[in-house]
């Protein structure tokens, strides 16, 4: 791996490690594109507070999109 995608990784990594266990199984769902409300129900929880993780995950992230959340999340696996 060349040192451009290593530091590129390496400046995703860093927000991602920020995000609460929730928030890291929010993410999980989000990018598998299950709704609010079937995330919340996976979850055991409201689709409000999924709402709420996940305008949280996109802060910590400094995502704009849902789009590229999901690139992020695709690089970091």
């Amino acid at each position: 791996m060349s040192r451009q995608p290593r530091a590129e990784l390496a400046e995703l990594q860093k927000p991602y490690e920020t995000l609460s266990p929730r928030e890291c199984e929010v993410l999980a769902l989000v990018v598998r594109d299950l709704l609010n409300k079937q995330a919340g129900a996976a979850l055991g929880i409201r689709e409000i507070t999924v709402k709420v993780h996940r305008r949280h995950i996109m802060k910590k992230m400094r995502a704009g999109l849902l789009a590229e959340l999901v690139r992020m999340v695709e690089k970091l696996a």
